[in-house]
């Protein structure tokens, strides 16, 4: 996913201080011409409070044990969003990470189950694992995106099926929005957990996916709970969902998301007009 030598926190910090406009913080052109895009490492150093040796250590991975007011400091110096703050204190401490996932992925208990039965008319719902694993969805939720009983179960995953199956940029209309908020999420998954599955998939689309490596090597870190989402359904038109994500707190890492559309639009009827099919043509797999 990097150079094999460069730590994950050194490309996070050098990308998090490019993003940054010197001006807008009311620090000093300077005398001489930058030559680096963003802020100078000495300055994060003086937003922080720290040394500029002790952040430069920080930033090239040579800094063990580091404590979590520096670090607080230094997302406050870079603005970090606090999913990019959980990010930071994960890679700059990997003894919070938690370990990695094995293969196959885990189970969703029956309960959870019955519950996307339970919405099966209304609502579409998926059940997501580690790694943007799609572990279970009810029918309505199948209908309304690939079909993922096609899909080998190796690569039923959201972000795999987003970035290499054939349909994917067809069935969503927003698809490079849909694509930056994937990889940030990834990236965000990355940080708790960078072996076992994670990898398999981010290898596997820095291999076969150029607008993933695009989007990867942007750095971007983000953990959607809540939005709205377009798809281009082939049969009953265009689609205006709300999605909610929601952790399921006793299955470690699974969460359920839920799509929803406002009663009495387009979307809600083309929802119960999808729910009274008795199934949609198969699509070919994720390649």
């Amino acid at each position: 996913m990097r150079h094999a030598d460069e730590p994950e926190i050194n490309t996070f910090l050098k990308s998090r201080r490019a993003a940054l406009d010197p001006a807008t913080l009311g620090l000093p052109a300077g005398s001489t011409r930058r030559r680096v895009r963003g802020l100078r490492r000495e300055e994060v150093a003086q937003l922080a409070g720290i040394s500029v040796d002790y952040y430069t250590r920080i930033e090239q991975g040579r800094a063990p044990a580091i404590s979590d007011p520096v670090l607080d400091a230094i997302a406050r110096a870079l603005r970090l969003t606090p999913a990019e703050h959980t990010y930071l204190r994960n890679v700059a401490q990997p003894r919070r990470r938690q370990g990695g996932d094995q293969w196959p992925p885990a189970r969703v208990r029956p309960e959870v189950r019955q519950l996307l039965d339970a919405l099966d008319d209304t609502v579409p719902a998926f059940v997501y694992g580690p790694a943007l694993d799609i572990l279970a969805w009810n029918r309505l939720g199948g209908l309304v995106s690939f079909d993922l009983a096609a899909v080998p179960e190796a690569d039923r995953n959201a972000a795999l099926l987003t970035f290499l199956h054939p349909d994917a940029k067809a069935l969503h209309p927003d698809w490079e929005r849909l694509a930056e908020e994937m990889v940030a999420a990834l990236r965000a998954e990355a940080g708790r957990r960078p072996q076992g599955r994670l990898s398999e998939v981010a290898c596997r689309l820095l291999d076969h996916s150029p607008d993933f490596r695009r989007h990867w090597e942007a750095q971007a870190v983000t953990e959607r709970t809540s939005g709205t989402k377009r798809v281009r359904h082939p049969v009953v038109g265009e689609l205006d969902l709300t999605y909610e994500v929601l952790a399921l707190p006793t299955d470690e890492g699974q969460v359920l998301c839920t799509y929803t559309a406002r009663r009495g639009t387009r979307t809600a009827e083309a929802l119960r007009e999808l729910a009274a099919l008795p199934t949609l043509p198969a699509v070919a797999p994720a390649q």
